[in-house]
């Protein structure tokens, strides 16, 4: 059956509601889902008490934003199954902080810029923890400026290459640090979209730091990218998964639910992963008491 790992709502940058995404997803066909808002975990509870309603699995899961200073580049690990979500909480709202702070300064931009009030631009970020690009250019959309979300405005504004971007800095935690966090938490470490932000070459480095998986089947991987990502994840010995990245009507493309998702094989890997490891670390603490018993 299919199964939507990565998933966003009204909690991030999403455009739709816990229990409405919960609906699309069982009117789907969809059995289990992962809510993965942006270093967001609010709407864990709610979303597995919601999922039971309506017949869907919802796993635990948050996408954490991160990134690699050696690279210079973007990265985003995705979350899911942490046995102490709570432990996450100060990582994540490090990064809501930065991102808030980076939201008011591009918001009071666009203000000075165009006819509309700061009010007029919080108002479309009803329901979310922050404020997003996607929450200013609707209000945008809203004050006809521009009939979508991303398009030549949005580049206009959000493009580094743009000479009028209002674009303001926020710091991310590292990649290893991250990662290092979703382990304290009792969590699964899976690299989100590499071919998003170019994150190819430096899988290797991110294994040694602990990564436990790849997100293979996602929009931005075409046939031969999930080839390449699957032959990674079996050399490494690596989770493979896969998501929508649904946004609603927020995602850079037109996305349905499930429109990439995690063959029900991989699902059950995911979901017998740490009981494994446990069961590997068990056996070479024994071999290991062994080994030194003999040697006495």
């Amino acid at each position: 059956m299919a199964a939507d790992l990565h998933c966003h709502t009204k909690l991030s940058d999403g455009s739709v509601g816990i229990e409405d995404l919960i609906v699309i997803a069982q009117k789907s066909g969809i059995d289990t889902i992962a809510i993965t808002d942006h270093d967001c975990l609010a709407g864990t509870v709610r979303g597995q008490v919601i999922g039971k309603r309506y017949g869907v699995n919802v796993i635990p899961g948050v996408e954490i934003s991160a990134f690699d200073f050696d690279a210079g580049k973007k990265v985003h690990i995705l979350c899911y199954l942490a046995d102490s979500p709570n432990r996450l909480e100060g990582i994540c709202k490090r990064t809501s902080v930065a991102r808030k702070r980076a939201g008011q300064i591009m918001m009071l931009k666009v203000a000075s810029r165009f006819p509309v009030t700061s009010d007029f631009i919080i108002a479309h970020a009803s329901g979310s923890t922050n404020l997003y690009k996607q929450h200013i250019m609707h209000a945008l959309m809203d004050a006809g400026y521009t009939d979508s979300i991303f398009g030549s405005l949005y580049k206009a504004l959000f493009d580094p290459s743009s000479e009028i971007n209002v674009l303001a800095p926020t710091k991310y935690p590292s990649v290893e640090e991250v990662i290092e966090e979703i382990h304290g938490a009792g969590g699964i470490a899976v690299l989100a979209h590499p071919a998003k932000f170019n994150n190819f070459d430096e899988i290797g480095n991110y294994v040694k730091m602990g990564l436990d998986g790849v997100e293979v089947w996602h929009p931005s991987a075409d046939e031969e990218t999930v080839e390449k990502l699957l032959t990674i994840c079996a050399k490494k010995g690596l989770l493979s998964t896969g998501g929508s990245d649904f946004h609603g009507i927020y995602g850079e493309k037109t996305v349905t639910l499930g429109a990439c998702s995690t063959p029900q094989a991989n699902l059950d890997k995911l979901l017998g992963y740490k009981a494994k490891k446990k069961r590997a670390q068990r056996k070479a603490e024994k071999e290991a008491a062994l080994a030194a018993a003999s040697n006495e």
